[in-house]
């Protein structure tokens, strides 16, 4: 009887594997095999040195879309959450300013306070960012540059909460509430820094932090004190939007690691990113790649193929190892050994 019942139970497992095996295959191949479909076609595009059909840029653009389920749901649970909440703290890359604000935040805030905060500034050209602070305080927002990982401009923010919630703290202590928690709610896209913020600023190592998008999936709170003020933070997980409208700002949010690399061709995004170098290059890509001011007028795949050889990147035969090469030209520019760049100014706002 015993063997018998175990045979059953061992059935029942083999049954139940199997189903879920199948019904995870069915989850995961289909977005990959798109993906793997477009990287393919771009090969061939790339090949024939001509853009590829779904793309309407230059022969080296492809149509990057990432919006992973869990997205959707933090969307939800934000809309719910703001009720929560004084006012919003919304960090950006200061490297993409416009790129990385998602369209969808205003409307999803409404008339909440909000603060940006420009991280990564250590990675920006500081020329540019000024421009951007200057271009919200036009607009009546308060913007604050930093570095989280470094703490470089993280003591202005208490008082840039404060200063956007003057109005409700004089009425909070009108009504005897003096001293209340500010709650702050931060937002941002993938890769933006917010968990690196919340552990520098609390002074804590609670908040996961990784160098790629969507590690933070569930929202948190902590609490920090400074200056004589108690302010409640409510850590989001990063949300895109479900489709970049401009091609542009998915190539961009894919150069600075936004976007995951395994949805993207790595060679073509380097293809894109050596095309913006050449209307701006800068010191630091010559003298890092032993570069002449010629060697920037070949086209992109040509640059591509001979920083591989002076980086003696080969494959056997001698042939440069391009995709290697890309891999190391994108890494360079987001750890900015290419020099301080900023991708956008506020010229471009629409």
């Amino acid at each position: 009887m015993k063997e018998k019942k175990k045979g059953v139970i061992k059935g029942k497992r083999e049954r139940y594997a199997q189903k879920n095996n199948s019904r995870n295959t069915r989850k995961t191949d289909k977005a990959p095999s798109k993906i793997k479909a477009q990287h393919a076609e771009a090969k061939r595009a790339r090949r024939e040195r001509k853009p590829a059909e779904f793309t309407s840029k230059s022969e080296n653009s492809q149509y990057i879309q990432w919006f992973p389920g869990h997205m959707t749901r933090t969307k939800r649970k934000i809309q719910e959450d703001l009720k929560l909440v004084d006012a919003v703290a919304e960090i950006i890359d200061a490297r993409v300013p416009l790129s990385s604000r998602n369209p969808d935040l205003p409307s999803m805030i409404g008339s909440k306070p909000r603060v940006i905060l420009m991280n990564k500034c250590d990675l920006a050209d500081p020329r540019i960012t000024k421009q951007w602070t200057e271009y919200y305080k036009s607009k009546g927002i308060r913007a604050i540059e930093l570095d989280c990982k470094t703490g470089a401009g993280i003591g202005n923010f208490t008082s840039a909460v404060k200063a956007v919630l003057a109005d409700k703290i004089a009425v909070w202590e009108s009504k005897g509430m003096v001293n209340r928690a500010l709650r702050v709610m931060v937002v941002g896209i993938p890769n933006v820094g917010k968990s690196t913020f919340i552990n520098r600023i609390s002074k804590t190592s609670k908040a996961k932090t990784e160098d790629r998008p969507g590690v933070t999936r569930g929202n948190q709170w902590f609490t920090l004190s400074s200056g004589g003020v108690n302010i409640d933070l409510l850590d989001t997980p990063g949300v895109l939007w479900p489709r970049f409208d401009d091609q542009t700002v998915g190539e961009r949010l894919a150069f600075t690691g936004a976007v995951k690399d395994d949805v993207t061709d790595t060679e073509q995004l380097a293809l894109r990113l050596l095309e913006f170098f050449k209307e701006r290059p800068t010191k630091a890509l010559y003298e890092r790649f032993s570069l002449t001011k010629d060697d920037m007028e070949l086209p992109a795949h040509e640059l591509l193929s001979l920083i591989a050889q002076k980086r003696g990147m080969l494959v056997s035969g001698g042939e440069p190892d391009t995709e290697r090469a890309a891999v190391m030209i994108l890494d360079e520019f987001r750890s900015a050994k290419l020099g301080r760049l900023t991708l956008e100014t506020p010229d471009e706002v629409k």
